[in-house]
């Protein structure tokens, strides 16, 4: 069972990808980019572009447009007394078209691209309504029944998702266990490396070199990210096999 989701939408001058970090986050990403002038596409491990988080009841709503229920839905989101506007709306000359509006950021769906990302928003609502919305150790019990695999659950805190407990996981079969999943959230930003916080005492600089995933710039939200398992074993960080 996959707990990562990534879809991306692009055109010829803009791109939106929507991602969904783990089934046991209650939200998602979307993130925008466009060309500059030079041709080049923003870089968001520059913080360039434009990247939101939407909670499940806004995923909800969102939904419901692509379902085509509502018209349109929009909303604002406040982050660092900074507002920004988001909507998504049908093309009212048309009924195979919706435009998404993030600040000023803007991509249109065709029908096809609004079939795929409506059968996404579904099933992503369905697994986090299930494993987002209970304790994340109640979460840790199901997901190593389901990949029939035995790990110690010693010393590991029993936290709601909404506080999940920021810990080191190993990523199941992904590379020969050369890369591992970690929770945390940014502390600081260079061209180069990021500094992770996995705990409350423990701040890491990571090479961007070695995260092999997508994130949010946003700082202070917990997230996933993939990296390199041998930066773990050369920091002695300690992190659980599933």
């Amino acid at each position: 069972m996959v707990d990562r989701h990534n879809q991306s939408f692009f055109g010829q001058s803009s791109g939106m990808t929507f991602i969904s970090p783990s089934k046991a986050d209650p939200f998602i990403f979307i993130k925008s980019i466009k060309k500059k002038e030079n041709g080049d596409w923003e870089k968001p491990s520059l913080g360039e572009g434009k990247t939101i988080k939407c909670n499940l009841e806004e995923m909800v709503m969102i939904l419901e447009v692509l379902k085509g229920n509502r018209k349109a839905w929009s909303s604002y989101h406040n982050f660092n007394e900074s507002k920004t506007s988001i909507s998504f709306k049908w093309d009212e000359k048309s009924e195979d078209k919706i435009y998404i509006n993030i600040a000023n950021y803007s991509k249109m769906l065709s029908y096809s691209q609004i079939i795929i990302l409506r059968m996404l928003f579904e099933h992503l609502l369905k697994e986090k309504i299930v494993f987002a919305t209970i304790p994340y150790k109640k979460y840790r019990a199901n997901r190593k029944k389901d990949y029939d695999l035995d790990e110690s659950s010693e010393g590991e805190k029993s936290e709601e998702s909404d506080d999940m407990p920021i810990i080191v996981e190993e990523k199941v079969d992904l590379e020969d266990n050369k890369i591992t999943q970690i929770y945390g959230t940014i502390k600081g930003e260079s061209n180069k490396a990021l500094l992770l916080n996995l705990n409350d005492d423990h701040e890491i600089w990571f090479p961007k070199s070695v995260i092999r995933s997508n994130y949010s710039p946003e700082k202070e939200v917990n997230q996933t990210f993939l990296v390199d398992t041998w930066i773990l074993k050369k920091n002695n960080i300690n992190y659980t096999k599933n």
